[in-house]
């Protein structure tokens, strides 16, 4: 489909504005160092692991309802009130470190990241789709994750030579500061909605409440089989990789890499997240058995690199987290393009829940696998689900 010669300069603001918010809400440079912020103030291992656990709790309490919210209320106002909330997380961190605001931090990132899920997605192929460039959603997308690995890799790169400044004063700061420029961005997002004095419409309009939104999105995901495949798809692919990705760190420490060199096995990993974000457009044209097919390699490159127990190992590693990158852009493409409903950040939420849901089981698991058969085999192991994600994409029922 051609965009409209009068629709191009609204389609590279919305790209523009897209991109930008990704970079900046990743680039805080207290991610790097966090963990090191709990530890020097006295937390055990036990404590800080009850704070991610909290982090995570946040987000699957409040990833439906805010999914809701965006849809009867405004997403644009949703991604503005993100960052605003990790913001004065990370302040409370470094201003008065102690576990009470550490915890009550990771509650107000995880709000702010339930916030974003789901509303930012609806947002931009809803756009694209009044456009008439609803075929640049996976483009489009597949940039955001891009833009988001840069912003994460830029925090590496700075938190460094900003906490020798500054120590962990400075390091907050300058995230506050990048949340506050995130939020000033989400401004710009262009959102077409009734104006705030239409009264509330029933469920039957195009526009519901926030009741009505909840019963749209949780009916769609019900009645459409191919709307609640979508949903089941993002979860099963994103959840594995995604709470993987946690623990490269300790698989790079264990192929001998000196502590220096970990960082530098990490960035290639990143760099192959790039790349599968980069490679939208082109994925797009696989059929299923080709998504099938995808899968089934970034599981057995993910084991073959980690069993390598090799630095070089890394090297397959960073093609399955493209890969891997490359497959969830394409999940959170199919479902937006199923969905026909006007609670689309509903149901994108739903998805983002059941991710959640899944990533924290995985937790647990992985947790018992590594303590039993360390971490390469567990990495080995632990993207064995794939192949009956692969299998049931070639049984047509996804």
């Amino acid at each position: 489909m051609l965009v409209a010669p009068a629709r191009v300069p609204a389609t590279r603001r919305l790209a523009a504005t897209l991109y930008g918010y990704a970079f900046l809400t990743d680039l805080v440079l207290l991610y790097p160092l966090y963990v090191l912020l709990f530890a020097d103030t006295g937390l055990s291992v036990g404590q800080i692991s009850s704070l991610f656990v909290l982090w995570a709790a946040a987000g699957i309490v409040l990833e439906v309802p805010s999914g809701v919210w965006a849809d009867a209320v405004s997403r644009r106002l949703l991604l503005c009130l993100a960052p605003l909330l990790a913001a004065a997380g990370f302040a409370l961190w470094v201003l008065l470190p102690s576990y009470p605001a550490f915890a009550v931090g990771f509650l107000l990132w995880g709000a702010g990241g339930a916030l974003r899920s789901g509303a930012l997605e609806a947002l931009v192929f809803t756009e694209l789709e009044r456009l008439g460039a609803a075929d640049r959603y996976a483009r489009l997308i597949g940039r955001t994750r891009t833009a988001e690995v840069l912003g994460a890799v830029g925090s590496g790169v700075l938190a460094g030579p900003v906490f020798a400044l500054g120590g962990y004063l400075a390091v907050g700061a300058a995230s506050v500061v990048t949340c506050l420029l995130a939020a000033a961005v989400a401004a710009r997002f262009p959102e077409h909605r009734p104006p705030p004095t239409a009264p509330v419409p029933t469920a039957g309009d195009d526009e519901p409440g926030w009741l009505d939104s909840l019963r749209l999105g949780l009916r769609e995901v019900r009645a459409d089989r191919r709307v609640r495949a979508a949903v089941l798809l993002v979860a099963a692919v994103t959840a594995i990789w995604g709470g993987l990705d946690e623990y490269t760190g300790l698989l790079a420490a264990d192929t001998g890499m000196a502590e220096v060199g970990v960082p530098l096995l990490l960035l290639l990993v990143w760099a192959g997240m790039t790349v599968g974000g980069l490679l939208a457009p082109l994925g797009e044209r696989l059929s299923h058995s080709g998504y099938a097919g995808l899968l089934v390699f970034a599981a057995a490159a993910t084991a073959a690199g980690a069993l390598l127990r090799h630095p070089a190992g890394f090297v397959l590693l960073a093609a399955a987290f493209a890969a891997f990158q490359l497959a969830t852009v394409l999940a959170d493409v199919r479902l937006q393009a199923r969905i026909t409903g006007s609670a689309r950040a509903t149901v994108t939420s739903l998805a983002g829940m059941a991710t959640d849901l899944t990533i924290v089981a995985f937790y647990a698991g992985y947790g018992l696998l590594a303590g039993a058969m360390g971490n390469p085999a567990a990495f080995a192991v632990a993207v064995l689900p794939y192949l009956l994600v692969a299998l049931w994409l070639l049984t047509g029922r996804a």
